[in-house]
Parts: C-alpha cells; structure tokens; sequence
C-alpha cells in the first residue's frame, strides 16, 4: 500500500523506492542489533577499545535506521522495523557466536561490509528511479558504513 502525498515521483517510482528503503530497513535493524551483539560480548585485551567502538557504530546504525524509515514514510510507505520484521526480512548474514575481540571484529567487518554492499546497489537502484534525495540518503549511509568498516578493519590489519 502506497499512501496519496503531494510528492511529485510518480507512485509507480515511490512505490519500488519503497520497497528498497523497507528490504535495507530491514537489514539496517538487524546490522543494528549484530552491533549491541558485538558491543556486549566482547572478551580480550582490547576489550575496552573494541566496546566502545562497536557502541559508536551502533549509535550511527540507528540513525540510519531512523532515516531509512522515515524517508519511506515520507513516500506514502508503511514501515516495517519490529525486531520480528526485520529478523524475517534481513538480508544479512546471522551474526556468529564468538567471544574474542579478533572473531567479533572478523564478524562485524563482514557483516558491515554485507550492508554496504546492499547500499551500494541501492543508490544506483533508486537513481534509476528518478528519485535522487533518496540515492543521497543511500550514499550518505554507504560513506558512514565505509568509515566505520575502516575504523574496525584497521584492528585486523596490523596483522596481515
């Protein structure tokens, strides 16, 4: 269902945009929850140092779940952001069970890396649709994502 908006994009474009921005909602809840996964079980030496980081991942995750839904609604969209939805929607890969600092930044550059990618196909996705604020939002998320997949990478790259 696609609410009536004076929003010029055609509701064919806002409906498909829509349904983009619901699938990476989803996947952007569950990158949120992998986040407080790591950031709660971490173990090891670098312990504090990686707690903090993964929290600081999470605080901007959950902004970019606030703006990927929002921006939906702002389309006429419904959004779909429950933990059961987004655990019945979510693209990504679960989250492993691990306890060391090595596996959960092996684990959280994956799954960053995961919803990057899914981003990535999605600014080009909703560009073709004509729907360029959309494309920006996507390519601001992918930028964060990157950041942040260079911010814990860069604890495994001393070792390779």
């Amino acid at each position: 269902m696609v609410y009536a908006t004076h929003n010029d994009l055609a509701k064919d474009a806002r409906s498909a945009v829509i349904d983009i921005l619901d699938a990476r909602l989803a996947d952007a809840v569950d990158l949120q929850t992998q986040m407080k996964q790591a950031h709660w079980n971490v173990k090891g030496p670098t312990f504090i140092a990686l707690h903090e980081l993964f929290d600081k991942v999470n605080e901007d995750v959950e902004d970019y779940v606030d703006d990927l839904a929002e921006r939906l609604v702002q389309l006429g969209g419904v959004a779909h952001g429950t933990a059961r939805q987004a655990s019945a929607r979510s693209t990504l890969p679960e989250y492993p069970t691990v306890r060391d600092g090595h596996q959960h930044v092996e684990a959280v550059s994956a799954a960053l890396a995961a919803f990057g990618k899914l981003v990535r196909a999605a600014i080009d996705a909703t560009d073709r649709l004509g729907d360029r604020d959309t494309a920006d939002l996507f390519t601001e998320i992918s930028r964060g994502v990157d950041k942040w997949l260079w911010f814990v990478e860069a604890h495994l790259q001393a070792e390779r």
